[in-house]
């Protein structure tokens, strides 16, 4: 008997790449974790090596009921070749890998990925899109809406009920963006200093942000970080300091959350326009780790903001991780029957969570 039928997905942020095989009837053989996808820091062949890496464990967890016969997934040298097919004999077990990518931004980029995993012939076909169109998957009952991802960075996409889509580049502030947690924690950072030294008003955030990593001032804290004292990538602990701060009432913790909603609600109210969704039912979806942390005193802030522009939007942060609009989007380019999208969603929990309901 020929291999099974097996879709392998990925949901690949800054911080973490998820992966899960399916059969196409949507029952699940396996899920993986590994590291963020950063091709612009680590280099695109340390990060494709990471990729397939994960790849390889989600079929190796899969086991012998995937039909993957020693799946020999590796990457040998420069150009990141596979050592071995990823099936046995008969070919490739998988039919479809669709990877949705941090760092896709642009078109050149999405074929520069893809080409990457064709060339490694992981499976039949293989899709690439940006993650932010995992996000709106795993939110939404169909494919139109608006995503806005707030975790290490922040990017938007929305795709209107004629399928048209939009989106920001999300290159920082190259491209006009502001915040994220990594940007939340300079800003803290930022104020904690100039509260100290009286450049800035006091802030709350100076001695939390002191005791926090155990030493006598914010100053201190930026020269331990400056000697790399303390590790640079600790410095994204300071964001939930800040809301922290903010939901205990600082006003200069409440003036940068704040100006976070303001960003998450514009990126959010361009899409909406752009896409002639304003006056229309339409569901908005929040990720990211800064908007699933569920802080009241920011997803407050969006509500209000994003409800004056759609009146008629139902914002919803997913129960569930994107990797299951990741299985979703796999399962609906292969062809599959809605019964295993179905049975996707049944494997998880409840698959998503108001903010609002109109």
């Amino acid at each position: 008997m020929g291999p099974v039928t097996v879709v392998v997905a990925l949901d690949a942020g800054n911080s973490k790449t998820d992966a899960i095989a399916l059969r196409a009837d949507g029952s699940v053989l396996a899920t993986a974790r590994g590291g963020g996808f950063r091709p612009v820091q680590d280099g695109v062949e340390v990060a494709m090596a990471a990729l397939v890496d994960v790849i390889r464990r989600v079929l190796e967890a899969a086991g012998p009921g995937a039909g993957v016969a020693g799946a020999g997934v590796g990457v040998a040298g420069p150009g990141a070749g596979v050592a071995g097919p990823v099936a046995g004999g008969e070919g490739p077990a998988v039919a479809l890998v669709a990877a949705y990518l941090a760092n896709a931004d642009f078109p050149v980029e999405v074929e520069r990925y893809r080409g990457w995993l064709e060339r490694l012939a992981l499976g039949r076909r293989t899709v690439v899109g940006n993650d932010t169109v995992a996000l709106l998957r795993s939110g939404t009952a169909g494919r139109s809406g608006v995503a806005v991802i707030c975790g290490a960075g922040i990017n938007c996409l929305g795709v209107g009920t004629d399928g048209t889509v939009f989106r920001f580049p999300a290159l920082g502030k190259l491209s006009g963006d502001w915040g994220g947690g990594a940007g939340l924690a300079q800003e803290a950072m930022f104020v904690a200093a100039r509260a100290e030294d009286g450049r800035g008003p006091a802030t709350a955030l100076a001695p939390a942000i002191a005791a926090h990593f155990g030493v006598g001032s914010a100053a201190a804290v930026a020269e331990e970080l400056h000697f790399e004292r303390i590790e640079p990538s600790r410095l994204h602990e300071l964001a939930p300091l800040l809301f922290e701060a903010a939901t205990a009432g600082d006003e200069v913790a409440r003036t940068i959350v704040a100006r976070q909603a303001e960003e998450i609600a514009l990126m959010a109210g361009v899409a909406l326009r752009r896409l002639n969704l304003t006056d229309q039912p339409v569901e908005v979806v929040l990720g990211g780790g800064v908007l699933a942390a569920g802080h009241e005193v920011l997803l407050d802030d969006v509500r209000a903001r994003i409800l004056a522009v759609a009146p008629r939007a139902t914002l919803r942060i997913p129960a569930v991780s994107p990797l299951v609009g990741a299985a979703l989007l796999a399962l609906e380019e292969l062809g599959a029957p809605p019964a295993a999208g179905e049975r996707v969603r049944a494997t998880y929990a409840q698959w998503s969570s108001p903010l609002v309901r109109t």
